[in-house]
């Protein structure tokens, strides 16, 4: 039977962003947190890197801003940017106080900082190579022992509950009341009923046929808010990783920016290096630039991968810096403290996403999105390295604070109608999911991948809109899975995208296209509305 739950809070995703959310808000409300799978899975749990923030006396607040400005081609959003940087302290402090064990220099005092590619100063705070680990274990545990915190694993969110689609209220006084949610275990649809209810899903990396991300970064929150009446902002700029290690049974995983922040150089087939090429920064160069120039090459020479090495650093140097990395590779037969290691770029991280303003509010009110999920303004048309958990962080104490100083919680007082399933069936037609979804990935690949046309995005403006077309009859007539779920959210993810990359007649940051190579003389965010689709 299907249930209905009712909570104060109401936050979807277990990253980063998610929990941080959860930890300030539990001392004085009653938290439920969904996910789509274990609590654990996530793409917080996969972030090698670090944290960047100011935390030397050589480094300062307006460098920060200057290397993220920089890297975001000048269209990051400034007070955005001076926002989050300057929250970065504290928000530290705050992983700090929960126990994140972050690494510290020999002797214990003082914390171990890194630099990576974009950045002018060292300001990456991390744990080892595995900071996403190290932060989403911590958290994870605060937030289990914590009385006012549930979790729901194992659901699968479907959509949002406004007042519009229960009583057909005016979109101006239109709210979230709270959301349907696929139970894995039961397979029956669940209403949650909530006063607030966040959105911190991940992105949608999942879109492409090739990416760094866990299979939950499907692009959920994103594609749940614009159904549900929400604005997204710079769906066009899609950050692919340059590094991720190229092998089969690997399924591309990353290799932190971190490896050349200490050294690692790129090579060619043969042995010769190349990104002196490309840009004066070398191996530092911004992400885009890096994938942009190993995609050339490898299109170029017509070869699978190039090759990253820092054995020169020596075994003691790599396996002290990157001890999960190494142990990684070394399972899959790549020893990198005596030779490169083969890697190509993968889908990573959507710089786009639900428009929200310094609270995390959304156009829709008692919604919010952080993490990943939103857009802020922060990363401009690229994203900093290791801007991103530092987002997460500030941005979800920030909401926290909007909720507890918004005064008493309101439920919304009437009945939500439960689930309908009297006019579907189960499906025995799985195999078109499958293809869908296949081909779904692989045009976007090929035609909104590093490089772009404009015929290539016309060829998948057309291709989006049939899929559409044949997912929204499958949904209207059978039983929802999560298969069809994640089909159906990443093909309206993949017009968004598609439409903001046609929208934007320049290259800059992370959308290049061959029949718009220059920078255009003014530039603004892409922001798309539901209302005028």
């Amino acid at each position: 039977m299907s249930r209905e739950y009712q909570t104060d809070i109401l936050i979807v995703g277990a990253g980063a962003a998610g929990l941080t959310l959860a930890l300030e808000l539990a001392d004085k409300h009653q938290v439920a947190i969904l996910t789509k799978g274990d609590i654990h899975e996530g793409a917080t749990l996969y972030a090698q890197g670090g944290v960047a923030a100011v935390l030397s006396d050589k480094d300062t607040v307006d460098s920060h801003i200057k290397d993220t400005m920089i890297a975001g081609a000048d269209l990051g959003d400034t007070d955005a940017v001076r926002f989050t940087v300057e929250q970065s302290k504290q928000s530290i402090d705050w992983l700090i106080e929960q126990g994140v064990p972050f690494t510290r220099y020999e002797g214990g005092e003082h914390y171990h900082l890194t630099k990576e590619g974009g950045h002018s100063h060292r300001r990456i705070i991390h744990s080892a190579d595995a900071t996403g680990q190290a932060i989403s274990n911590t958290l994870i545990e605060n937030a289990s022992k914590h009385p006012n915190i549930t979790f729901y694993p194992d659901r699968v969110a479907i959509d949002l509950i406004t007042k519009h689609k229960v009583n057909q209220a005016n979109q101006s006084e239109n709210e979230c009341i709270g959301l349907y949610s696929l139970n894995h275990k039961t397979g029956q649809v669940d209403v949650f009923k909530a006063a607030k209810v966040a959105l911190a899903t991940g992105g949608a990396s999942k879109v492409y046929l090739y990416t760094s991300n866990p299979d939950t970064a499907s692009g959920d929150g994103i594609a749940m808010a614009w159904r549900a009446g929400c604005r997204v902002a710079n769906m066009e700029f899609n950050q692919f990783h340059p590094t991720c290690l190229y092998d089969s049974k690997a399924k591309t995983f990353l290799i932190s920016e971190a490896v050349r922040g200490e050294g690692g150089r790129l090579l060619l087939p043969d042995g010769s290096a190349f990104m002196s090429r490309f840009d004066d920064r070398k191996e530092l160069a911004p992400r885009d630039v890096v994938a942009r120039a190993i995609d050339h090459e490898i299109k170029r020479l017509g070869v699978n991968h190039v090759l990253l090495d820092i054995s020169h650093k020596g075994s003691d140097f790599v396996k002290s810096h990157f001890p999960t990395i190494y142990e990684r590779c070394l399972s899959y037969g790549y020893d990198m403290t005596k030779e490169p290691i083969p890697v190509v770029p993968a889908a990573h991280y959507t710089c786009g996403g639900v428009l929200v303003n310094q609270l995390g509010q959304t156009d829709l009110a008692n919604l919010y999105a952080v993490g990943e999920t939103s857009y802020t303004g922060l990363h401009g048309a690229n994203r900093l390295a290791s801007n991103s958990l530092l987002e997460c962080i500030v941005y979800a104490r920030s909401a926290a604070q909007d909720i507890l100083n918004s005064g008493e919680l309101k439920y919304y007082s009437a009945n939500i109608p439960a689930w309908d399933e009297t006019q579907v069936t189960n499906s025995d037609e799985d195999v078109v999911i499958a293809h869908n979804w296949h081909e779904l990935r692989r045009f976007m690949w090929d035609y909104v991948g590093i490089v772009r046309t404009d015929k290539r995005l016309i060829r998948a403006k057309h291709r989006v809109d049939l899929l559409l077309s044949e997912i929204d009859e499958f949904y209207s007539n059978y039983r929802v899975s999560n298969d069809l779920l994640e089909l159906r959210n990443l093909a309206v993810v993949a017009k968004l995208i598609i439409k903001s990359a046609m929208t934007r007649k320049e290259s800059r940051g992370l959308h290049f296209t061959l029949d718009h190579p220059d920078l255009a003389q003014e530039s603004s965010p892409t922001i798309l509305s539901p209302f005028k689709d």
